[in-house]
């Protein structure tokens, strides 16, 4: 039996609303579980259609069900009784998405002898009762264009107004009304929604993980495309400009494009069981099965692809609209004197032109990007149209990449670059990105697909914040210059491939360096630049700094000093275009470090062993001023200190400072310091409980953690952290660490799953030190297990190494060689993997 008969069956029972709504709720769920049969059926815009059209059916059986409870079987003509019930936003536009609100508006007119009130009462009370996720608003129909101005969000929603049911008369009182907001002061209206977009692309930049609803490019940007188009051309739909405002074939792509993303964000709906509009890569298996697709990489290029789309083709047709509204009489008097070639101004170093329907060859714009003042430059979306249907022409003549490395050889390339992304026309410049076009990285750590990572990287280099890698960028010649921002936009042009990225990328660069005119030099010190791109963070991130065998393995394949430099600055560039914060201070420490060890290095002819190394750092010491004032038997301390390795990371000063402040310990002392970073420094004589320090501060990230015997039986620790905690969280470490000198106290920890080949013990690292390696799963508190399990063992850290993405953790040890500890290599792995719970 329908729903509706069994609605009426219980109205002639005379049953109680309850049951009524109980009904209702059951209906509603039975259809919410077919959701999936239904999406498997018809996905997109079909989709959201047919829920769209489920709901109206359900809201007019509701209101049906209120009329015929409230006036029995004497129930008037549904057009008399002055109660319109329309569908807004999502909902209005046949939008509704599986998770969505219900927005409804229900206008009213007061009209003698119906109780207009009690009847929308009562349907407002049974929506709720059957369990919708309704959103609403109820007006006197003369009230709506007042309710319209309180706020920008509702005149929005009402002018993606729809009748669900009711009376016509109302609904067409009601249209009125809308009419009248339409036409309402247009010009502040869309200025606002401009406003409104240009935060909220801000807010929800393109990443790995975009938002499908809310990012550059999502289905905000399209709703907005529309928005604008009904002010201003009073049409129903978008489509209805095809032919006029673009031609079909350009909304044809943009359609497909915007297909895919209903497609998703539905998809998402359904896998999260909420509404989730941020497109998690873990859940990308999952979608492209749902899509019909095999290769989770390959969806997430065409979603990647269809947000650029959607985003170009909305700023391109937005502006184009808008263009009459954004400019008061003064800007154009501007234009006339900013013109600096036919058709073509620039004011606040901002790029304008008209739209046109002309194909413009590619050197003719490339010439007049190349005759701009050399300084950060933004462009109108007219600059942007021109660009996106540019004619280029396969193969590219060679005036065009004569015209690129001029290009390449302003001291702003970027936003040129940008522009080309912007416009779709990267690839087809550089044949480099075409295979790495909208790709996405499943690694954990970079923010961006590699083509936008790779722009990113440019900025970063012309932007280069640290004063020590500038000064060394600016000691590059302009050729050099020109030559390292073509390989930081080529670096991870190998990408997509099964082969070894580093690799392919070193031969992709040296056909397009032959082309941009660059010797055989040049093309073996780019090539070599990229096959080891990431060498230098690997190197300063994963291994002992301090040991000359890291250290001339690492220049026996960077060869020279000159090499070194540019690589540090191309490391610094990539690093900063991974996306923000991923930069730190203690990332800037370790890859300063690197570089001038590594440089001291390349610069000595015979090797030089831990011991002259000692010998010589020991004569710093004695040489300095601060040395000589100390006590006698401090000075000799100081020189008894067993730990090369302490001698060889800190400076002079810095040894001679906290030798001086370790002679007053009684029992304990530390220090938290804040700035560049943050640091905790403890001395102490009596024990730490040093798992359950790092146990209960388990939730900060920490980078690095020295041990070092000094000498009276006191220890040095020295624990940095990634990023500075705020005032509150500072006041809590400091109860954490006082508490950490009581050796009853215990955490918990979990047992974090560390795999026997996940382990490596290196016990031929040097004489005095083996070292661990530990490459695992990132888990909460696995740096407090894995010290707490070496504690149990008796044996002893002298440094650590962290360093994690959101995937992985890479942690690494140097441990003392004592006790037989090699001898017991296999035991000690076998202790840290298994469970001890």
């Amino acid at each position: 039996m329908k729903i509706a008969e069994q609605i009426e069956d219980l109205i002639e029972q005379n049953s109680s609303d309850f049951d009524i709504s109980k009904l209702f709720k059951a209906h509603i769920k039975k259809y919410s579980d077919s959701l999936h049969q239904l999406f498997e059926k018809n996905q997109g815009k079909d989709f959201l259609v047919k829920h769209t059209k489920a709901y109206d059916a359900i809201i007019s059986l509701m209101y049906k069900t209120v009329l015929r409870r409230t006036f029995g079987n004497y129930l008037p003509m549904r057009n008399s009784i002055p109660i319109a019930i329309v569908a807004l936003g999502s909902y209005g536009r046949e939008q509704l998405c599986v998770h969505s609100d219900i927005d409804l508006m229900i206008v009213y007119e007061n009209i003698e002898g119906y109780d207009t009130q009690l009847i929308i009462e009562k349907l407002l009370y049974l929506a709720w009762d059957s369990g919708l996720k309704l959103g609403h608003r109820v007006h006197d129909v003369h009230d709506i264009f007042k309710a319209s101005q309180e706020d920008l969000t509702i005149r929005t929603s009402m002018m993606e107004a729809r009748m669900i049911i009711g009376s016509q008369f109302t609904w067409g009182a009601t249209q009125r009304e809308l009419m009248h907001i339409r036409h309402d002061d247009p010009k502040t209206y869309i200025l606002a929604k401009i406003e409104e977009a240009h935060q909220r692309r801000k807010k929800y930049p393109l990443t790995m993980q975009p938002n499908i609803k809310e990012s550059i490019g999502s289905l905000r940007d399209s709703q907005l495309l529309f928005w604008i188009a009904t002010t201003i051309y009073g049409v129903q739909s978008t489509k209805d400009l095809s032919g006029t405002l673009f031609s079909d074939d350009e909304y044809r792509d943009y359609r497909i494009s915007l297909e895919l993303l209903f497609r998703v964000r539905s998809a998402l709906h359904l896998i999260a069981g909420k509404q989730q509009d941020q497109l998690l890569m873990e859940q990308l298996p999952q979608i492209a099965a749902m899509l019909g697709f095999k290769d989770s990489q390959k969806l997430a290029m065409k979603i990647f692809h269809a947000l650029w789309r959607v985003n170009n083709f909305t700023q391109i047709f937005v502006t184009k609209m808008v263009r009459p509204y954004l400019y008061e009489p003064p800007f154009f008097s501007r234009l006339k004197k900013a013109r600096i070639c036919k058709r073509y101004y620039l004011i606040d170093n901002t790029l304008y032109t008209t739209y046109d329907n002309h194909r413009h060859d590619i050197d003719a714009l490339l010439e007049l990007l190349i005759s701009l003042k050399d300084t950060p430059c933004r462009f109108d979306a007219s600059i942007l149209s021109q660009f996106t249907y540019a004619d280029i022409k396969h193969p590219l003549r060679n005036r065009t990449y004569i015209l690129l490395r001029k290009l390449f050889e302003k001291q702003h390339t970027y936003s040129f670059l940008k522009l080309f992304y912007n416009a779709g026309i990267l690839h087809e410049l550089i044949a480099a990105f075409r295979k790495v076009q909208h790709l996405p990285q499943f690694d954990g750590y970079h923010h961006y697909p590699v083509d936008l990572h790779s722009i990113k990287c440019v900025k970063s280099l012309e932007n280069i914040s640290e004063p020590f890698i500038c000064d060394l960028y600016d000691s590059l010649s302009l050729e050099e210059r020109t030559m390292l921002k073509v390989v930081t936009l080529i670096h991870d042009s190998g990408k997509g491939r099964t082969q070894n990225h580093s690799d392919v990328g070193a031969k992709l660069i040296v056909p397009l360096l032959k082309k941009l005119k660059f010797t055989d030099t040049f093309q073996e010190c780019a090539s070599l630049l990229i096959k080891h791109h990431v060498l230098m963070s690997n190197v300063a991130y994963n291994e002992d700094l301090h040991s000359e065998k890291t250290l001339y393995k690492f220049m026996s394949k960077i060869k020279t000093p000159q090499n070194l430099k540019l690589l540090y600055i191309l490391t610094y560039a990539d690093i900063n275009g991974v996306g923000d914060g991923v930069y730190t201070p203690f990332s800037s420490k370790l890859l300063r470090k690197l570089y001038h060890a590594a440089l001291e290095i390349s610069q000595q002819r015979d090797r030089i062993s831990d011991a002259t190394k000692r010998l010589s750092l020991e004569r710093r010491i004695k040489s300095s001023p601060q040395y000589v004032l100390l006590p006698k038997l401090l000075q000799k301390k100081i020189l008894t200190i067993e730990s090369n390795l302490f001698f060889f990371k800190h400076t002079p000063d810095e040894i001679i400072t906290i030798a001086s402040q370790a002679k007053n310990v009684h029992d304990y002392s530390y220090r938290l310091n804040s700035g560049n970073g943050f640091t905790i420094e403890i001395l102490r004589l009596v024990p730490l409980n040093l798992g359950y320090l790092l146990g209960k501060l388990s939730y900060l990230d920490v980078a690095s953690m020295d041990i070092f015997t000094l000498f009276d039986n006191i220890k040095y620790f020295k624990i940095e952290f990634l990023h500075q905690p705020d005032n509150n969280t500072i006041e809590h470490i400091r109860e954490v660490v006082e508490d950490s000198f009581d050796m009853n106290k215990k955490v918990t920890i979990r047992q974090p799953h560390i795999a026997p080949h996940e382990i490596t013990l290196d016990c031929n690292h040097s004489l005095a030190y083996a070292q661990l390696h530990i490459v695992t799963t990132n888990q909460r508190g696995l740096l407090a297990y894995i010290v707490t399990r070496l504690d149990d063992m008796n044996i002893n850290i002298a440094t650590a190494k962290i360093y994690t993405t959101k995937k992985r953790a890479k942690d690494h040890f140097l441990i003392e060689k004592k006790s037989k500890l090699c001898d017991n290599a296999k035991q000690i792995i076998t202790l840290l993997c298994e469970d001890n719970t």
